[in-house]
């Protein structure tokens, strides 16, 4: 008896031309829509707080959401206070019988419009999908009629549900940036949102990356090494200075013109606001590694195969299966 080999068929001709390059002329929308992304920890809260109050001082209408679980993002801007999220605020309103209202979600400092999305307690439910009850709610409530020139979504970068990559999903937003430091951790995170960009790409989206954001910068220099792996752009370094981490650690803005910080923070504010969208190039894995001196990252290590007598703790005698194999003449 023999068996017949069916060859594997071609792409469909849809999937075989590479998709059209990312748009890198002026955002066409009347509204910047832009995601940040980065690892836990990385300082995207800090960073964020501080250039949206920059660019509400040269006289921006901006409006930041935080899309992390742990709704932190606007804690700096107002002083450590936390705001009423979106998706604990709809939860009481509904059980309340109640419309939400924008002026139970949304609160200003001067001139930054801020909101916190939320998400349930830990093993209550998907942070993900909060995200996207939060969005449904903002559209109910006007998202797409509000006159602002930037929106900044803050998600978190080192969780791989479908949620926290909506606006790249989806094309909600126009351009992707991340933040990272001189770690590995960060970068593999920072990595990782630029490949979830790539493959949106292949699948007809539109969202690129404009750039990274360095912070804590202590001049070992991975991060940029990382950027120009990528092909993206360095749009500020902060530096890891005692005096940032001491009035972050605080709820202290620093990003106010005329201040010591005033001048990093209008730089970038500047670059965020005229960086077009780039299609980045991701590394692969040892890509990454490669970036950092092999001390530090552990790359010497060999990867070492386990035997099915190393996994008995003993010796391993291979027995005849059932098997039937067909000639294949």
């Amino acid at each position: 008896m023999s068996v017949t080999l069916i060859e594997r068929q071609a792409p469909k001709a849809e999937a075989a031309p590479d998709p059209d390059p990312v748009h890198t002329g002026p955002v066409g929308k009347e509204t910047q829509i832009i995601a940040i992304y980065g690892k836990g920890g990385s300082g995207k809260s800090f960073a964020l707080s501080n250039l949206s109050y920059m660019m509400a001082q040269q006289g921006k209408r901006v409006l930041l959401i935080g899309c992390d679980p742990k709704s932190d993002t606007t804690s700096l801007l107002f002083g450590g206070k936390s705001c009423p999220t979106i998706v604990e605020t709809s939860s009481r309103k509904k059980l309340a019988g109640e419309e939400v209202r924008i002026e139970d979600v949304c609160f200003v400092r001067d001139g930054v419009f801020a909101m916190e999305l939320g998400g349930p307690e830990v093993g209550r439910g998907c942070g993900g999908r909060g995200i996207i009850h939060g969005f449904e709610l903002l559209e109910k409530l006007g998202f797409h009629d509000w006159g602002f020139d930037y929106v900044l979504l803050d998600f978190l970068g080192d969780v791989v549900c479908g949620g926290f990559g909506l606006p790249i999903a989806r094309d909600m937003c126009q351009k992707v940036i991340v933040v990272g430091s001189n770690d590995l951790q960060s970068l593999y995170v920072a990595n990782n949102v630029c490949s979830a960009v790539e493959y949106f790409r292949k699948l007809g989206g539109n969202v690129g990356v404009a750039g990274i954001l360095i912070n804590k910068d202590d001049g070992t220099g991975e991060a940029k090494a990382f950027a120009a792996a990528a092909g993206i752009p360095v749009l500020a370094s902060i530096p890891a200075h005692e005096d940032i981490r001491r009035k972050s650690a605080n709820y202290q803005i620093i990003g106010e013109p005329g201040g010591e910080w005033g001048p990093l923070f209008e730089e970038l504010a500047l670059n965020v606001a005229s960086a077009p969208p780039v299609r980045p190039k991701p590394l692969t894995q040892d890509g990454l590694l490669g970036l950092f001196s092999r001390e530090t990252t552990g790359a010497a290590i060999t990867l070492t195969p386990a035997s099915q007598a190393d996994m008995r703790g003993g010796i391993f005698v291979e027995k005849p299966t059932l098997e039937v194999v067909y000639d294949a003449a």
